[in-house]
């Protein structure tokens, strides 16, 4: 494990960094995605999820992602994949989640200026074609609402022994 400012980087077996993400929709409509603009770049737009905390599960870490990255909160669906980044060692985890509050300012709004926007579907695999191809495929894993899967439980903000 490695730490990074206030984080500490987790690694699978294959020396592969652990990360989360979820592709958030727009109330249960599947034509609408949630995108974020990245702290790195602010004129890029990514997949809110990051990286998981030690023993942290997959499903807890991407929405705490969501929620410190994108300030929204919703019904965790289905798993679309785990998803391979070999350029960048990175194997994430990335889950539904059909969006169903969204906050006026959170963590990451004030801390580093991050934005969020709805795109359509091919808006958002167009944005993230340009500068996260791997992100781009996430959203080939779509299907129509009926297949989304049994949803999880309304997903909370994580309690904050949990933000570091």
């Amino acid at each position: 494990m490695k730490q990074k400012l206030n984080q500490t980087r987790t690694y699978d077996e294959d020396g592969y960094r652990r990360r989360a993400a979820c592709v958030c929709l727009s109330g249960g409509r599947e034509n609408e995605v949630l995108l974020v603009s990245s702290s790195q770049h602010p004129e890029h737009w990514i997949i809110p999820g990051g990286g998981m905390e030690p023993g942290e599960e997959p499903k807890v870490a991407a929405v705490r992602e969501v929620y410190e990255e994108a300030g929204v909160q919703g019904t965790l669906g289905r798993l679309l994949g785990i998803f391979e980044n070999q350029d960048r060692k990175h194997r994430t985890y990335v889950f539904v989640l059909i969006v169903t509050k969204v906050l006026p300012d959170w963590e990451d709004s004030t801390s580093v200026g991050r934005k969020r926007a709805w795109f359509s579907v091919d808006a958002a695999t167009a944005a993230l074609r340009r500068h996260k191809p791997v992100q781009a495929r996430y959203l080939q894993h779509l299907q129509p609402s009926e297949s989304l899967g049994h949803p999880g439980s309304l997903a909370a903000p994580p309690s904050t022994s949990s933000i570091k």
